[in-house]
C-alpha cells in the first residue's frame, strides 16, 4: 500500500514540475556577478536560459548546499560514535581476555556454561 502512495506522490510531483517548466519557458538573461564587479574582474559573461532551468538549478544548488552543511554539522556526532564503537570493541577484547584467564583452570563444560550466562 505504501508503495502505491509513494508512486502517486512521485507522479503528482512530476506533473507539478512539468507544469512549472512549461509555464516558465521564456528565456531570461542570467549574469552570475553584479555589473560593476564583473567589469572589474573582466568576466562579463551572460547566458540566455529558460526560466525553469534557473528555478530548478537554484533548487538543486540549495539542496546540495544544505546536504553539505548538514554533513559538516554532524561530523562531531559521527566522530563520537566512532570513538564509542572503538571503545566497545576494546572492552569486548578485554572481557574475552579476562574470561579466558579466569576460565583456564576450569573444566571446559563449566567454562562454556559461564560464557553462556
Amino acid at each position: 500500500m505504501m508503495r502505491y502512495i509513494r508512486y502517486a506522490f512521485l507522479a503528482f510531483l512530476a506533473v507539478v514540475l512539468v507544469s512549472v517548466a512549461l509555464a516558465n519557458r521564456d528565456a531570461v538573461t542570467l549574469q552570475l556577478l553584479p555589473a560593476d564587479l564583473s567589469i572589474l574582474l573582466g568576466m562579463q559573461e551572460r547566458m540566455q536560459l529558460p526560466l525553469f532551468i534557473v528555478i530548478f538549478g537554484s533548487i538543486v544548488a540549495g539542496l546540495l548546499v544544505g546536504f553539505v552543511w548538514e554533513w559538516l554539522r554532524e561530523h562531531k556526532h559521527r566522530a563520537e560514535a566512532a570513538r564509542r564503537q572503538a571503545e566497545v570493541k576494546r572492552l569486548e577484547r578485554e572481557l574475552r581476555r579476562v574470561r579466558g584467564e579466569r576460565d583456564k583452570d576450569k573444566d571446559e563444560v563449566l567454562a562454556l556454561l559461564d560464557q553462556a550466562s
